[in-house]
């Protein structure tokens, strides 16, 4: 099998209890988060040899957005861009990548399922949105 372009790599519906938010209650309870990660790398190497030394290891990912996960914030744009910028540090080799972190029932005054924020850094940005899939 030969891939001749980028692969998608994604981890979606990861599930944290955490205690992001502007409100002391939020601080103090807490609340159920969902991160959706995408990161796009070459794929080439990987599907050829079928060796996880040649892609991302997603526990390792999954452990970063953990870490991130668990220091509290204010907002959900600061604990999205940490989590964008610890993984492109951890040199996993993606050129691209995205996290949208989704909070449980915001304190909007109304109803409202989930608020969401999504952080891209990489090229195409513009271009690569997450889909509702997620």
């Amino acid at each position: 099998m030969m891939i001749d372009r980028d692969i998608t790599i994604e981890l979606t519906g990861m599930e944290f209890h955490a205690f992001h938010g502007c409100l002391e209650q939020e601080r103090k309870e807490g609340n159920t988060f969902m991160v959706d990660f995408r990161g796009k790398r070459d794929g080439k190497k990987a599907a050829k040899t079928d060796d996880l030394k040649n892609t991302a290891d997603y526990s390792k990912i999954y452990e970063i957005v953990a870490a991130e996960m668990a220091k509290p914030s204010n907002l959900l744009e600061n604990v999205a861009g940490r989590i964008v910028d610890a993984i492109m540090e951890a040199d996993f080799g993606f050129w691209f990548v995205q996290v949208r972190v989704s909070k449980k029932n915001p304190p909007v005054g109304g109803t409202c399922s989930w608020s969401r924020v999504t952080a891209t850094i990489g090229k195409d940005c513009q271009h690569d949105i997450i889909n509702e899939s997620f």
